[in-house]
C-alpha cells in the first residue's frame, strides 16, 4: 500500500475481534457424536449432528460448564437465563440450513480482559460470550477434481464453540496481536481448548475501520475472515487500515463488506457485502429450553478456576523477585509455570531456574526436537545446586544438561560418568597457568605492552588445557598476578 507515515499519523483504527474458541468435551454439544479430530470424512455424524427430520437437540452440560469458566475469567457477568437461536442462512456445510447459536440473550456479558501484568495497563472491553455449534468443513482442494468440485467433511458439525465479541477498543494490529495471545493463554490454563488454529480449535475474524485522529465517530467497518495465524491477523490488519485510508485520501468510500485475507499475496480481497443480523432471521430454539444458571452451578464453577495467567506474572514478581518479561513468558503456559515453581522450590533459586528455563532448556529441547520438560524438575534442580556450589561451571552446567535432555540420566550420574567437577583448586590451576604463559611468550610481551584484551585468550588457552573444568574465575585472578610479572 502507497500510504505514507504523515497520512497514516493523521488516522486511527478502531478494531474489534471475534474468536471462535472450540471447546474440549469429548461429544458435540447436541449430541454424543466424538468430537476427535483427524478422524475420516463425514465418520462422527448422527441425525442430531445432520439435522435429518424428527431428531431433536440436547445440551450438553460440560459444555455449558466450559463456556462459564471462560465467562467468569474474562470478568463477565452470566445471565441467569439465556436462549438458544436459530442462525439462519444456506451454505453447503451447514445441512440444517441454519446454526443453533445465541443472539439477543447471551449466556454472559460486559467483561473485560486487561493487556497488561495482572489485568493492568488497557482494558479490552468483552461484549459477550455465548455457546453455539460449528458448522462442518468444505474442502476445496487436495482431490484429483477439485478444479471443479468440492467436498464436504461434516465431522465437525455440531462441535461446541463459544463466540468471544470484544468491544471496539483496539487501537493498533500490535494490540490486536497482545489481545489474542492474552485470550489463548486464558483458554488453555482454563483447560477448556487446546486453541490449535492449524486444527481450527482457535479462530479469530476481525472487524476494522478507519477515523480521523480526534473524531468520535466510527467509520464504516469491514470484517477480515481467515485469520488463521497470530502472524496473519497482525499483517491483514496492517494492510487493511493502511487499504481503507488509501480509499478515503483518494475521495472513494469504504464498503461494509467481508474480506478475506490471502496470506501468498500479503493482501486482503473483497468476498461479499457484510450481513446485518436481519440477514439471518434469528427467531428462538423450538427444540430446546432456555438455558437457566443457578448462583450455586455458577459458585460450583467459580471455585474450580486455578490460579489465571496474569494474576500469576503479577505473583511471579513479587514473591520470585524476577523481571516482568520473564514472568510473561513463564506465565504464557500453565505447565511451564507449574515446572518453574517446582524447580524453585527445589534448587531455592528463582532467578537462576526462571533464566536456565526460558534460555538454556527452551533452546536445547528446541535443538534436540524434545517435548518440554525435557527434564524432572528434581533433576534441573540439582544441575542448578551443584552450578550454585561451583561444582561445576556454567559451559559444563549446559554440556550436563544437554546430556541429561538427551539420556534422561541425573546430572550426578553425568558428572561421576564424565569427571566434569569443576576444579576450584588455586594451587592447581595456578600450575596450568604458569605453563601457558610460559608457552607464550609472545602475547605475554602483547599484554605487559598495555594490549590487557589478550588476558581473554589466556584464559580460553586455560579453559582449554583443563578441558574446561578450571574455575573460570580464578583462571582470571590467577592470570593476572602472573602475567603482572
Amino acid at each position: 500500500m502507497g500510504v505514507s507515515p504523515d497520512v497514516r499519523a493523521q488516522y486511527e483504527a478502531v478494531i474489534g475481534l471475534e474468536v471462535h474458541v472450540q471447546l474440549l468435551t469429548k461429544s458435540k454439544i447436541f449430541c454424543s457424536c466424538s468430537t476427535r479430530f483427524g478422524d475420516p470424512p463425514n465418520q462422527n455424524t448422527c441425525p442430531v449432528c445432520l439435522g435429518l427430520p424428527g431428531a431433536l437437540p440436547v445440551l450438553n452440560r460440560e459444555a455449558v460448564t466450559m463456556a462459564m469458566k471462560a465467562a467468569l475469567a474474562l470478568n463477565c457477568a452470566i445471565n441467569p437465563r439465556s436462549r438458544f437461536a436459530r442462525k439462519n442462512y444456506f451454505y453447503p456445510d451447514l445441512p440444517k440450513g441454519y446454526q443453533i447459536s445465541q443472539y439477543d440473550e447471551p449466556l454472559a456479558e460486559s467483561g473485560w480482559i486487561g493487556l497488561g501484568t495482572d489485568g493492568t495497563g488497557k482494558r479490552v472491553g468483552i461484549t459477550r460470550v455465548h455457546l453455539e455449534e460449528d458448522a462442518g468443513k468444505s474442502l476445496h482442494e487436495g482431490f484429483p477434481d477439485s478444479d471443479s468440485k468440492s467436498y464436504i467433511d461434516l465431522n465437525r458439525s455440531g462441535v461446541p464453540l463459544i463466540e468471544i465479541v470484544s468491544e471496539p477498543d483496539l487501537s493498533t494490529p500490535e494490540e490486536a496481536h497482545t489481545y489474542l495471545t492474552r485470550l489463548r493463554t486464558l483458554m488453555l490454563y482454563l483447560e477448556i481448548s487446546d486453541c490449535n488454529m492449524e486444527e481450527g480449535s482457535l479462530r479469530c475474524d476481525a472487524n476494522v475501520s478507519v477515523r480521523r485522529r480526534g473524531a468520535t465517530g466510527l467509520g464504516t467497518k469491514t470484517e477480515v475472515k481467515n485469520l488463521n495465524s497470530f502472524r496473519f491477523l497482525q499483517k491483514a490488519l496492517a494492510y487493511e487500515i493502511d487499504r481503507q485510508i488509501e480509499v478515503i485520501e483518494g475521495g472513494g468510500e469504504i464498503t461494509q463488506e467481508t474480506r478475506l485475507w490471502d496470506s501468498r499475496e500479503q493482501r486482503t480481497y473483497g468476498m461479499r457485502s457484510k450481513e446485518f443480523a436481519h440477514d439471518y432471521r434469528y427467531f428462538p430454539e423450538p427444540d430446546l429450553l432456555p438455558l437457566v444458571i443457578s448462583e450455586a452451578w455458577k459458585d460450583e464453577v467459580r471455585r474450580c478456576l486455578p490460579e489465571l495467567p496474569q494474576a500469576r506474572e503479577s505473583r511471579f514478581i513479587t514473591q520470585y523477585a524476577i523481571p516482568n518479561q520473564d514472568a510473561y513468558l513463564l506465565c504464557q503456559s500453565r505447565a511451564v509455570a507449574d515446572y518453574f515453581e517446582e524447580v524453585a522450590r527445589l534448587s531455592g533459586e528463582p532467578k537462576l531456574t526462571a533464566n536456565w528455563i526460558l534460555n538454556d532448556l527452551a533452546f536445547l529441547l528446541q535443538e534436540n526436537a524434545k517435548p518440554f520438560p525435557g527434564v524432572s524438575a528434581s533433576n534441573l534442580a540439582a544441575l542448578l545446586a551443584l552450578l550454585q556450589k561451583r561444582e561445576i561451571s556454567g559451559p559444563m552446567a549446559k554440556e550436563i544438561l544437554a546430556e541429561m535432555i538427551r539420556t534422561e540420566k541425573s546430572a550426578a550420574e553425568i558428572v561421576a560418568a564424565k569427571g566434569l567437577r569443576q576444579i576450584n583448586d588455586a594451587e592447581q590451576i595456578a600450575a596450568t597457568v604458569r605453563e601457558v604463559v610460559a608457552a607464550n611468550p609472545k602475547q605475554v610481551e602483547q599484554y605487559r605492552s598495555g594490549k590487557t584484551a589478550t588476558l581473554g585468550w589466556f584464559v580460553g588457552q586455560v579453559m582449554k588445557a583443563t578441558r574446561g573444568q578450571a574455575n573460570p574465575q580464578l583462571v582470571q585472578e590467577v592470570l593476572k598476578r602472573e602475567l603482572a610479572g
